[in-house]
C-alpha cells in the first residue's frame, strides 16, 4: 500500500495497536496516545512547519528491533497526524485524551497527557508564540481553555494564579478544546509572522538547536 492509499483516519483497532506499541516502549517523561496527538495537534496549527524529522524524536527513542514492524508503526504516526490535519482544516477536531479512575473506581478524562504533547509541540516554535502571546491578546484568548488545562494539570505555570478548576469546569474546558483548536490554526493561517518575527524565531530556534533538545515540562505562558 502507498502512501496515497493510505486511509487517513485510524479505525479504534489501529488506534490501539500504535497505544500499546507507546506504552510498552515509553519512559517515565515519554508520550502516549495522548500526548503524541496533542504534539501533533500543536504542530499542525503552529506558526511555523515543523518537519517529521523533528517532531518524531518526541515519539519514538529508540531504533526498531524488526523493520517491518517499524514500518508499520512509522506507517500509524503518518496517518494519525494526516488525520489531525484533515480534522483541523474540516473543523471536526477531537482530541484523543486519557483516562484516570476514580476513587469510586469509575473512570473519568483527562487532558493531562494531551497538553504535555500540545505543550511539547509549541516549545519547537517557542519564540514566535511568545513573541505573539506577547503582542497579541486575541491568541491568548484563543488559548484560554487549553492554557486552563494545562495550568491545572500542572503541565504550565502562569504568571497570574488560577482558581482550581470544578469538575464541570475542567469537563467545559476539555469540551472547548476543539473549538480552540481550530480558532487558533485559524489565527495563524490568518496572521502569520512578520519578516522581523520569523528572523528573530529562525536565531532563536537556531540557538535552541544548538543547547540540545528543548525542555519537557515546567514551562510558563507568556503573556
Amino acid at each position: 500500500m502507498t502512501e496515497q492509499d493510505w486511509p487517513a483516519v485510524l479505525d479504534d483497532a489501529e488506534l490501539e495497536e500504535l497505544d500499546n506499541f507507546l506504552r510498552a516502549h515509553a519512559g517515565d517523561d515519554d508520550l502516549l496516545l495522548d500526548g503524541v496527538h496533542g504534539l501533533l495537534t500543536a504542530v499542525g496549527i503552529g506558526p511555523e512547519p515543523i518537519t517529521p524529522e523533528e517532531w518524531l524524536p518526541e515519539v519514538l527513542h529508540e531504533p526498531f528491533v524488526d523493520a517491518e514492524h517499524g514500518k508499520r508503526i512509522l506507517e500509524l504516526i503518518a496517518r494519525l497526524n494526516e488525520s489531525v490535519l484533515l480534522e483541523i482544516e474540516s473543523d471536526s477536531y477531537e482530541p484523543i485524551l486519557g483516562e484516570v479512575e476514580l476513587e469510586d473506581n469509575e473512570t473519568t478524562l483527562s487532558a493531562n497527557g494531551w497538553c504535555e504533547g500540545f505543550s511539547r509541540g509549541v516549545d519547537m516554535r517557542a519564540r514566535a508564540w511568545e513573541t505573539r502571546l506577547a503582542a497579541d491578546s486575541q491568541l491568548m484568548e484563543l488559548l484560554g481553555p487549553i492554557m486552563a488545562l494545562a495550568v491545572e494539570e500542572g503541565i504550565f505555570t502562569a504568571d497570574t494564579e488560577f482558581a482550581p478548576l470544578s469538575d464541570e469546569e475542567y469537563e467545559e474546558c476539555l469540551a472547548q478544546i476543539p473549538a480552540a483548536v481550530f480558532g487558533i490554526g485559524q489565527y495563524w493561517n490568518h496572521e502569520p509572522l512578520s519578516s522581523l518575527e520569523q528572523a528573530t524565531a529562525k536565531a532563536a530556534n537556531a540557538a535552541a538547536a544548538a543547547k540540545g533538545p528543548p525542555r519537557r515540562r515546567g514551562g510558563r505562558w507568556v503573556h
